[in-house]
C-alpha cells in the first residue's frame, strides 16, 4: 500500500487523483509545514524538506517531487494510462512534466517567499520579486499551451499525468486569470480536465464548489 503526505487544496491533489486513477490502494496522512496538528514530524522522517506530496512505497522507500511521482505511478501501473502508451507521445508527456516543475512550479515557489530570494528586502523589493516571477510564470504557460495541443487531452483521450499537473498547477498565482485572456482556448481544457468523471471526485474534495 502507498502512503501519501498531503494536504487539502495543495499540489498533493495531483498524487491522490493519479492513485485513484491506477486502482491502487493508499493511505492518506494530512501532513503540511504551515499546519499545526497535522502529521508534520512524520512527514519530515520522509522528506528533511517537509514538502508535499511526498509518496511512501510498499517497501518503505520514499518519492518526492510531483513529477517524478507521477513518472512513477505511470510507468508502473501503466494500464491507467497516465503516461501515453505511444513512445514519442510519452517522451512529450515527460518533457511537459518536467517543464511545469521546473519552471511554473519553481516560478510559484518565488511568488509565495521571496523573502528566500533576497536577504534583507523590505516589502517593496518582495513585490518587485514577485512581480518579475509573476510575469515570468504567465510567460512559461502562454510557451506550455502553444507547445501541447489537445487530442482532446494532453495525454489522449483520457486525462493525464500531464494534464492532472497542469489542472492543479494552472490555479495558484492567478495564472488562469491570465490564461482567460491571454490563451483562452487552453483555459477551457484546463477546466475541463477538472470536471471530467475521472477526476472530479477528488478535485471536488480539494476545491469544492
Amino acid at each position: 500500500m502507498y502512503t501519501l503526505y498531503g494536504f487539502k487544496g495543495c499540489g498533493s491533489a495531483v498524487v491522490e487523483i493519479a492513485l485513484e486513477l491506477t486502482a491502487q490502494s493508499y493511505r492518506l496522512v494530512e501532513a503540511a509545514s504551515w499546519e499545526p496538528g497535522s502529521a508534520v514530524d512524520q512527514l519530515q522522517q520522509c522528506n528533511p524538506l517537509k514538502q508535499i506530496p511526498t509518496l511512501q512505497l510498499a517497501d518503505g522507500s520514499v518519492l518526492t517531487e510531483s513529477a517524478a511521482i507521477l513518472l512513477h505511478l505511470g510507468l508502473s501501473h501503466p494500464a491507467s494510462r497516465l503516461l501515453p502508451d505511444d513512445e514519442a507521445q510519452r517522451a512529450q508527456a515527460i518533457r511537459g512534466l518536467v517543464f511545469i516543475a521546473a519552471n511554473c512550479y519553481a516560478a510559484i515557489g518565488v511568488i509565495d517567499y521571496p523573502e528566500r530570494w533576497c536577504v534583507n528586502a523590505d516589502e517593496a523589493v518582495k513585490e518587485q520579486i514577485r512581480q518579475g516571477a509573476r510575469e515570468r510564470l504567465y510567460n512559461y504557460w502562454e510557451i506550455f499551451a502553444d507547445t501541447y495541443v489537445a487530442s482532446p487531452f494532453l495525454g489522449g483521450a483520457e486525462p493525464g499525468a500531464l494534464d492532472l499537473l497542469a489542472a492543479v498547477v494552472s490555479k495558484w498565482s492567478g495564472a488562469r486569470t491570465h490564461l482567460a485572456t491571454a490563451r483562452p482556448a487552453f483555459l477551457v481544457l484546463i477546466e475541463s480536465i477538472e470536471t471530467h468523471p475521472r477526476v472530479a471526485p477528488v478535485w471536488q474534495r480539494h476545491w469544492p464548489g
